[in-house]
C-alpha cells in the first residue's frame, strides 16, 4: 500500500496530533522535553510494522515534500541569525567544533569494541559508529557498497540503516532528559530575553495576522532563492552540499543585509510568525521522518545492534554531561547546546533542533546554540567525518 502526497501528509499531521495528545497525558514525556513528533512517530512506525507482521503488507510513503519542509526550517534558521549572535558564538563554536570531531573517533572506537564483544567484524562496528550515527542515513547508504565490496559485509547496508533509524529516535529520547538534568542540577537560566524565533510559546499577547505571513513568505522564498542559487554555483565548484546548508546561508546574508541597508523594512527576526512557520516545518518534517521506518527490517541484526546503541548512547551522554557541557563553562547555553550534540552525535541535525526547541520552550531562548549545532552538523561534521571513516577503516583493516 503506497500513499501519495496528500494521505502522507495527512497522516504526519495525525502524527502530530497523536504525538501532543499522549505527551499532554504522559508527564514523564513533559518532565523530560521528549518532541511531540518523536512520541507520534514512533507510535505510528509501531503500528506499520505490526500491519506488515500481521497481514505482510507494506505501507510505503511519498516523502518528497519531506525535504522541502527541511529546507524550509533550515532557511528560519538562518533568517533568525544575526552577524552579531555569530560572532558572539565564535569561541564556542570553535570548542565545539574540536571537541565534536574529537567524538567521531570515540565513537568508532566503541564501535568496533562493541562489535569484537559481540562476534561480528570489525568493520561493521564502525558502520554503527560515526558512519550511521554522527552520519545518518545518507552517509550510511553512501558507504555500504564499500563495506560490501572491501571488507564482505553483504548486509552493510541494512546495518547502516537499522543503526541510523534508532539512533534517530534514540537521539530525539535522550537529549531533553539530559538538558533537564543540567538545567536542574546547576539551577541554569536563561540570560537571553530574545523572543523564541525556533519554537513558539503559546500566547494570547503573540498576533500572527494575514499581511505578517505574507511578507515572511516573501522573505523566505527570496533567501530560498538564494541558496538555490548558491547551491548550483557550489556544484559547479565540485563541492556538494544538502541544498538545506547554502539556503541556511542565504537565510543568514539576507537576514544580515537588508535590515542594515533599509533599516525602516519590518524584518522578521524574533517575531511569532518566523517561530511559527519553523516549527511547523520541523514537526512535519520529523513525523515524516519517524513514521517511514520500517522496523520490521531489524530483527535479524537485534542483539548486535541493541549491544551497540545502547553502549553509544551510555557514551554519548556521559560525554556530554562530563565534556561538552563543562567545557562550554557550565551555562544555560552549554546545557542547550548539549542536548543538541546528543541529538547530533545519535540521529540528525533536525533531532538536534527539535531536542533544542523543546527545552527552550520550557525554559527559554538560546540563541546561540541555534547557529552552533545546525553549522556543525551540516556542514563541519560531514567533511571530518568523511576523512575520519577513511581512517579508521585502515585502523580495522
Amino acid at each position: 500500500m503506497t500513499l501519495d502526497e496528500r494521505e502522507t501528509l495527512i497522516l504526519a499531521v495525525l502524527v502530530l496530533f497523536l504525538g501532543k495528545y499522549i505527551n499532554k497525558k504522559i508527564k514523564f514525556l513533559r518532565t523530560y522535553n521528549i518532541p511531540e513528533p518523536v512520541t507520534g512517530g514512533i507510535i505510528a512506525s509501531i503500528i506499520v510494522c505490526v500491519i506488515y507482521i500481521l497481514f505482510n503488507s507494506t505501507v510505503s510513503f511519498s516523502l518528497n515534500q519531506r525535504d522541502a519542509l527541511l529546507v524550509v526550517f533550515f532557511t528560519c534558521v538562518g533568517l533568525s541569525s544575526r552577524f552579531a549572535t555569530l560572532l558572539k558564538g565564535g569561541k564556542p563554536l570553535l570548542i565545539m567544533l574540536v571537541i565534536a570531531i574529537s567524538y567521531l573517533f570515540i565513537q568508532n572506537f566503541t564501535g568496533v569494541g562493541i562489535a569484537v564483544l559481540t562476534g561480528i567484524d570489525k568493520a561493521s562496528g564502525l558502520i554503527g559508529g560515526s558512519v550511521a550515527l554522527s552520519g545518518g542515513h545518507g552517509t550510511a547508504i553512501a558507504w555500504a557498497p564499500s563495506f560490501i565490496k572491501d571488507y564482505g559485509i553483504t548486509n552493510a547496508m541494512e546495518i547502516g540503516i537499522a543503526c541510523a533509524t534508532f539512533g534517530l529516535v534514540l537521539g530525539g529520547v535522550a537529549g531533553g532528559p539530559i538538558a533537564n538534568f543540567l538545567i536542574k542540577k546547576h539551577n541554569l537560566k536563561s540570560s537571553n530575553d530574545q523572543v523564541l524565533s525556533v519554537g513558539v510559546r503559546n500566547s494570547e499577547e503573540e498576533k500572527i495576522n494575514v499581511d505578517n505571513i505574507y511578507s515572511f513568505v516573501l522573505i523566505l522564498c527570496i533567501a530560498i532563492g538564494i541558496g538555490i542559487y548558491l547551491h548550483k554555483f557550489l556544484l559547479q565548484l565540485n563541492i556538494q552540499l544538502p541544498l538545506f546548508v547554502p539556503c541556511l546561508f542565504g537565510g543568514i546574508l539576507l537576514t544580515n543585509t537588508i535590515p542594515v541597508i533599509w533599516k525602516k523594512v519590518k524584518w522578521p527576526t524574533d517575531k511569532p510568525v518566523m517561530g511559527l512557520v519553523s516549527n511547523y516545518s520541523l514537526g512535519l518534517f520529523l513525523a515524516m521522518s519517524l513514521m517511514s521506518l520500517q522496523l520490521w527490517t531489524l530483527v535479524d541484526l537485534a542483539i548486535p545492534i541493541i549491544s551497540l546503541l545502547i553502549a553509544q548512547v551510555i557514551i554519548a551522554a556521559l560525554f556530554t554531561v562530563f565534556v561538552v557541557f563543562r567545557v562550554l563553562g557550565k551555562t544555560y547555553d552549554a546545557a542547550i547546546i548539549g542536548a543538541g550534540y546528543v541529538g547530533l552525535a545519535l540521529g540528525a541535525t533536525p533531532t538536534a533542533i527539535a531536542n533544542m526547541t523543546a527545552v527552550t520552550k520550557k525554559y527559554g531562548a538560546s540563541p546561540q546554540a541555534f547557529i552552533i549545532i545546525p553549522l556543525i552538523g551540516a556542514f563541519f561534521i560531514d567533511i571530518a567525518n568523511a576523512i575520519i571513516i577513511k581512517v579508521m577503516l585502515g585502523l580495522v583493516d
